[in-house]
């Protein structure tokens, strides 16, 4: 089922205006004042107060009285430890991601799909002092970005999602045309891997494998990110062989 499909028909106009309150914040902007919220979502101050007021009574917004402006609350800090414990993806992986960020020295990041984007849930950072790094709740368009396509290029309705979407350039590298972009996801399904440069973030490249259920659907992508400039100082095909290997090791425990 599309996008437009499912909000048409399944979602509650009122909760989805709601959602979109909470995934305003992010970590480039973890507080918001009202009017900042109207520009992001869309929805007018008056609707925003009804909003804000609920979320900071119920515990997942917390209100600043002196600048008035909001931040996530507890509530939901409670719930994301809730999912984590519970996540048996995220549990069997975060060995295996550990232990490929220690032996490389390079960010490591495990990336699903969340309301048609990549999102990170599981990331470890590269302890040098130059490294391209990736925050746990950041996201992405599905089209831009090796963690990004290796995800699109299992996603049952990816034909659909490309015909809906325009694609817009983050950075000079970013793939603006739907045939290429078809074309990759077809390489990425046959090879088992995907690999970009500075699609999303100039001077950053990656290698990404998907991790795969029984029957075949894509679950996550497991993905290294390493600066351009040091990115030569390794051998492809030693990276591209690492970064399978740990996804199957995902794969086999789920």
């Amino acid at each position: 089922m599309d996008k437009e499909t499912f909000e048409k028909n399944y979602t509650i106009s009122s909760l989805h205006k709601a959602i979109k309150v909470l995934k305003a914040f992010s970590n480039d902007e973890p507080s918001l004042s009202l009017t900042e919220l109207s520009k992001k979502t869309g929805i007018s101050v008056s609707s925003l107060q009804r909003f804000v007021a609920t979320f900071v009574y119920e515990g997942f917004l917390i209100k600043n009285e002196k600048t008035k402006r909001y931040q996530l609350g507890y509530s939901l800090l409670y719930l994301g430890n809730l999912v984590k414990q519970e996540s048996n993806l995220i549990a069997i992986s975060e060995p295996i991601l550990k232990k490929l960020n220690v032996e490389l020295g390079e960010s490591i990041s495990l990336n699903v799909i969340d309301a048609y984007e990549r999102r990170c849930i599981l990331n470890y950072d590269s302890p040098q002092a130059l490294s391209s790094r990736m925050l746990v709740g950041d996201t992405a368009p599905l089209y831009a970005g090796a963690s990004s396509k290796t995800l699109l290029a299992f996603m049952p309705d990816r034909d659909k999602y490309i015909e809906s979407i325009d694609l817009n350039p983050i950075t000079e590298y970013t793939i603006l045309s739907k045939e290429t972009l078809r074309q990759q996801i077809k390489e990425i399904r046959m090879n088992g891997f995907g690999k970009s440069k500075s699609e999303r973030v100039k001077g950053a490249c990656s290698v990404t494998a998907p991790v795969l259920n029984d029957s075949r659907s894509i679950m996550a992508s497991l993905t290294i990110v390493i600066p351009e400039a040091r990115y030569n100082d390794y051998e492809e095909e030693d990276l591209i062989i690492k970064i399978k290997e740990a996804a199957l090791q995902i794969e086999k425990q789920l």
